[in-house]
């Protein structure tokens, strides 16, 4: 089945179209900001403008602005299409196209906002070795357990103990072909990994 793939939970802003396990066609843009302005003309550019009977998104952990941007997206196409849309992780991707590359068990360490790093570990083949946390990155650094580590966040790990060695990556629609049908299965709705800024004023 031909699938869409979007990916705007983190600085990147990225899709894909899948078909029966390979990339047919894919962008891949880090932008960091301004994914609402980017996702749109990148499905369009798609072949047949990304239309799928199926959709993927990225619900996160990430960006709570990037999350919404492309769950929007998602359902609006889907209602448009009369597509069926599902999600997936940020961090299972990232580990996914990692473990396609070297398979090995590994951590996933992405920005997580306020000083912070979203973390979760991952064995080969792909499983989830603990639940997504948001930690300081000396708790982090901690909780590796010796696992080497990829992600936008290992920066952070490595200027707390400059012994540390991690690979810089963000997540790519186009990884979403190695995820385990386990891992594209989630609700389509945001997983922020922790609460928002922003919060509700007591009634008065």
């Amino acid at each position: 089945m031909l699938t869409l793939v979007i990916e705007t939970a983190t600085a990147a802003c990225s899709v894909a179209l899948i078909a029966d396990g390979r990339v047919v066609a894919r962008d891949h843009d880090a932008v960091g900001r301004g994914h609402a302005e980017r996702l749109v003309p990148m499905i369009a550019a798609l072949p047949d403008g990304g239309r799928a009977p199926r959709i993927l998104v990225d619900c996160g952990p990430g960006s709570f602005t990037g999350i919404r941007v492309g769950i929007a997206a998602a359902r609006g196409l889907a209602l448009g299409w009369g597509s069926t849309v599902h999600g997936f992780s940020s961090l299972a991707l990232i580990a996914a196209g990692a473990q396609a590359r070297e398979p090995e068990a590994l951590a996933v360490v992405i920005e997580g906002g306020h000083g912070e790093v979203f973390m979760q570990r991952f064995s080969a083949p792909l499983e989830a070795l603990a639940p997504a946390v948001s930690l300081r990155p000396e708790a982090a650094l901690r909780a590796l357990g010796g696992l080497p580590a990829i992600g936008s966040g290992v920066h952070r790990l490595a200027a707390i103990d400059p012994r540390f060695a991690g690979t810089d990556a963000l997540p790519d629609a186009g990884d979403a072909v190695y995820l385990p049908p386990a891992f594209a299965a989630l609700p389509p709705r945001p997983v922020y990994g922790r609460a928002p800024d922003a919060k509700p004023q007591p009634p008065r």
